[in-house]
């Protein structure tokens, strides 16, 4: 499999675009750009194994801690030999181990591409017949192009739902995590990941609240710099590196299928509001609100609009991110 990728900018570049050395102007990290995105053989010996070579994208459960960035314009891609084994209906374990991460910011930016890495990525999944499905992961970053990130965590994750009648479904998320120092890095640390999500569907609406929790001590905290950043936290992205105080987000989330509003999929409305705080020492962060209106306008084209502001209440400057988009699939 090869794929190619094409970055380009339509009118002038009043923002820093992470390259363009505009550092005084608000961020937009979709540099224009022509490159491999991505470049993989996959064989698969027997039904139950497979084995993927080359460049490639990783998505691991909800890409809290791995992803592939796929609403950036570039996507997140590792150099990686990843090999996945079902050894019984509903299960499967997964190992990749990558040496080069190639990052949205492409390769012009110093923090492009980190080379010379040393990632190694197990997870273990089982489904449990009628509730979810409960998984296990280990990941090893041993990042020297960025020490301070270098990191092991070790983790449990469960979700799940189940329909209760009259057109009620329940929704369950959980997860536990230790990230401590690792490889590269020089300072010594142990945080904590704690995240409760519970939800409920009613006929077009679901709706879910959420607690999620990232340690800190005041000088480190528990970061995840593979994941795909922009899905959690919030949508202005302020958070996409965790405070030194780490972080404490109370949130809800609503979604609704308004029905199409032309001859193609359902219309889908999006309604998110966060609550931050510091993990360590309870300093208040600020809150944001946000909304994302998806519509499909044809079978092959999709637009939305969303829009989220972030009130920092005194800890940092006030920000509010708008965007159009336009998607085209063949």
């Amino acid at each position: 499999m090869v794929e190619g990728e094409a970055i380009v900018r339509l009118g002038p570049a009043h923002y820093n675009d992470t390259v363009n050395g505009r550092t005084n102007r608000p961020v937009v990290a979709d540099p224009s750009d022509l490159l491999l995105n991505q470049a993989y053989v996959r064989w698969q010996p027997v039904r139950q194994v497979d084995i993927t070579a080359g460049r490639q994208t990783v998505n691991l459960d909800n890409q809290r801690w791995v992803g592939s960035v796929d609403w950036r314009q570039n996507d997140q891609t590792l150099d990686a030999v990843r090999v996945g084994v079902e050894p019984a209906k509903g299960m499967r374990i997964d190992y990749a181990h990558s040496w080069r991460l190639n990052r949205v910011f492409g390769p012009d930016s110093p923090q492009g591409v980190w080379r010379d890495s040393d990632i190694h990525l197990a997870r273990a999944s089982a489904a449990v017949p009628s509730v979810g499905t409960l998984s296990g992961y280990g990941y090893w970053l041993d990042l020297p192009a960025t020490p301070a990130l270098s990191s092991r965590t070790l983790g449990v994750r469960f979700a799940g739902d189940r329909a209760v009648g009259g057109g009620i479904k329940l929704y369950l998320a959980g997860e536990y995590a230790h990230q401590r120092h690792h490889g590269a890095n020089p300072r010594r640390f142990g945080h904590d990941y704690w995240l409760v999500e519970p939800g409920i569907g009613a006929g077009p609406v679901t709706a879910r609240v959420g607690y999620e929790r990232l340690d800190g001590d005041g000088t480190t905290a528990l970061q995840t710099p593979l994941a795909t950043l922009h899905a959690f936290n919030g949508w202005t992205d302020r958070f996409l590196t965790t405070p030194a105080d780490g972080l404490r987000d109370l949130y809800a989330d609503v979604q609704w299928r308004l029905g199409p509003l032309f001859k193609a999929a359902p219309a889908t409305l999006r309604l998110q509001v966060h609550d931050f705080n510091a993990a360590h020492g309870g300093r208040n962060y600020g809150r944001e609100a946000g909304a994302w209106l998806t519509v499909p306008v044809t079978r092959r084209v999709t637009t939305s609009f969303k829009l989220s502001h972030y009130d920092a209440q005194g800890f940092a400057d006030d920000m509010t991110k708008a965007w159009l988009t336009i998607e085209a699939r063949y």
